[in-house]
């Protein structure tokens, strides 16, 4: 496998609202997570076209990341970050993905819980 560019783009603390868990009360009304991601991506060209076309599109990453979560029903946090990394990993330019989603107020006692994943384009 080839190493992994050093450049990251990060979107922090996107706060969306979806339905999320198990238990038959976390499937009637949408709950909030929390999602922070990292893109690796090669970012010399945009750096020095400072050109959108040379670059990873983010805001399209986060609008269809946005969409997905909103429209969906998982009930693991697993298998909604996993979803999360394929939209990041789906874009043009990204070599790997990182995404952490909490969903706040889970457990008693602790602010949140969280999954977090690595993954990286197949080659």
């Amino acid at each position: 496998m080839s190493p992994l560019p050093n450049d990251r783009i990060h979107i922090r603390d996107l706060a969306l609202r979806c339905i999320i868990g198990v238990y038959p009360e976390e499937r009637h009304a949408a709950q909030e997570v929390v999602i922070n991601i990292t893109l690796w991506a090669d970012l010399a060209r945009a750096g020095r076209s400072d050109d959108l076309a040379d670059t990873v599109d983010y805001k399209a990453v986060k609008n269809a990341v946005v969409a997905m979560v909103e429209a969906s029903r998982f009930q693991l946090l697993e298998a909604l970050a996993e979803k999360v990394a394929g939209i990041c990993l789906a874009a043009e330019g990204v070599a790997a993905a990182g995404v952490l989603v909490e969903k706040p107020g889970a457990l008693t006692g602790a602010r949140t819980v969280g999954v977090e994943l690595f993954r990286r384009r197949s080659e």
